[in-house]
């Protein structure tokens, strides 16, 4: 007699994970994620990891954990995974500010930013 389940938010062959509250700016994050779209996950996790970006190390954990999220809940072959979606959207701005000469204010932007990630398994044509 419990509640009806929550239909899934993806298909039966793709799991997601999704990371919020970054401390980078969107168009930064956006540079990273671009590098990983579209390649097998082992590569892309090369990739993330020998990268000289500081993000890379959080879109790396995000990678791991939609890895996770295929293997454990949705039963996917690991080794048949591709980053299907990487993208960035935009999150709070903490606004901050320094004096300047002649009694103007200087505005600092800090810009946060989320991180989705999708992974989907193919099927390897022989």
């Amino acid at each position: 007699m419990g509640k009806a389940q929550n239909p899934r938010r993806v298909a039966d062959n793709e799991a997601m994970a999704k990371l919020r509250m970054l401390r980078t700016s969107p168009q930064k994050l956006n540079l990273v994620a671009a590098m990983i779209r579209g390649k097998k996950v082992e590569k892309a996790l090369t990739d993330l990891t020998f990268s000289n970006k500081r993000i890379a190390v959080d879109v790396k954990k995000c990678l791991q954990s939609a890895i996770a999220n295929a293997e454990n809940n949705h039963n996917l072959d690991v080794d048949e995974l591709v980053v299907a979606e990487a993208y960035v959207g935009k999150n709070l701005t903490m606004k901050r500010g320094r004096p300047r000469a002649r009694g103007r204010f200087g505005k600092i932007m800090k810009p946060f930013s989320e991180l989705t990630i999708k992974v989907r398994q193919i099927e390897e044509q022989a």
